[in-house]
């Protein structure tokens, strides 16, 4: 009885020269990558650093010729009466806008769940027209709209109304609402509705659901809505410039109208000041977040805990 044969060794057939060139064209394209990021970074961010940079600058003549370390502009703007009026009227127009955006925006989300297919299409098309909109219309259109109203009203009543905060305010609203509903709707379409369904088994009422259940996972996007509005309004300069009045010009009004006569060091401190309040909001809010992402996961016990608390 004769041994089975052995069938020889097939050779593995290698072709490292062209996974060579391959690994060697990967390195080089990360590379390239990388160092396009790179500058992209810098292409955004430098122009901010020479502003935050020169608002340091201990000059009395030209604003980009660096003579020293000195506070002494932020001490000039934080002194000019027009500079603090301007940074009053900021917050008087961004707090509130920002208020109202935040209520009516997830007012609308929450009840934009609740309706048919074609009308939630219809709303959705009316909201991203208002954010895909060129700003430039928004503030044309806000102005012939408030113009035009005032004028009938001046035709019923004998008195015309005046711009100032309170259209300014009007103007901002109505395009930050969209903002904040498009940030709360789409949270809301990632939120487990499950805890939902199972607090209505535990007999809780809607508004106790809502307390307890709904808004704790809103509250992220409610408060980077918020926080947008907020940005958005104290930052304006577009829609500010059509819809204001007499005594309402803000911050970015202040600016433009400076760099307008030149740039100086004083106008540098105050944009620096603008970077710092935003960046401060921003902190805030994330500090908030934490805060209410750590108080939500030390309570325990389920959904029956949460809805029967109390």
């Amino acid at each position: 009885m004769t041994a089975p044969a052995v069938p020889a060794a097939v050779p593995r057939v290698m072709r490292p020269s062209v996974r060579g060139r391959g690994d060697r064209f990967a390195s080089l394209v990360e590379v390239w990558f990388r160092a396009h990021s790179a500058l992209v970074y810098v292409f955004l961010y430098a122009p901010i650093f020479v502003v935050v940079l020169f608002a340091f600058n201990d000059t009395t003549g030209v604003a980009t010729r660096w003579k020293g370390f000195s506070l002494r502009w932020f001490d000039v703007a934080l002194n000019d009466p027009v500079v603090l009026k301007s940074l009053t009227n900021s917050f008087i127009v961004a707090v509130p806008n920002a208020i109202l955006a935040t209520l009516f925006g997830t007012m609308a989300a929450l009840g934009l769940q609740r309706v048919g297919k074609r009308l939630r299409l219809a709303f959705d098309g009316l909201t991203y027209m208002s954010v895909i909109v060129p700003e430039i219309v928004i503030a044309l259109s806000t102005l012939v709209l408030f113009a035009t109203g005032f004028d009938a009203i001046e035709s019923l009543t004998g008195e015309k109304p005046k711009f100032g905060y309170t259209t300014i305010i009007a103007a901002h609203v109505l395009f930050n609402t969209s903002l904040v509903l498009l940030l709360v709707r789409a949270r809301l379409s990632g939120m487990d509705r499950t805890l939902v369904e199972a607090s209505a088994d535990l007999f809780a009422t809607p508004w106790r659901t809502f307390r307890q259940i709904t808004f704790p996972q809103l509250l992220p996007a409610i408060v980077a809505g918020f926080l947008l509005s907020f940005t958005f309004s104290f930052d304006d300069y577009v829609i500010t410039t059509f819809v204001s009045g007499p005594g309402s010009s803000t911050l970015p009004l202040f600016i433009f109208g400076q760099v307008k006569r030149g740039v100086t060091p004083e106008t540098n401190a105050v944009a620096t000041m603008i970077l710092g309040i935003t960046l401060l909001t921003l902190i805030i809010g994330q500090v908030l977040l934490t805060w209410q992402s750590r108080r939500a996961g030390q309570k325990k016990g389920g959904i029956a805990a949460v809805v029967i608390e109390r």
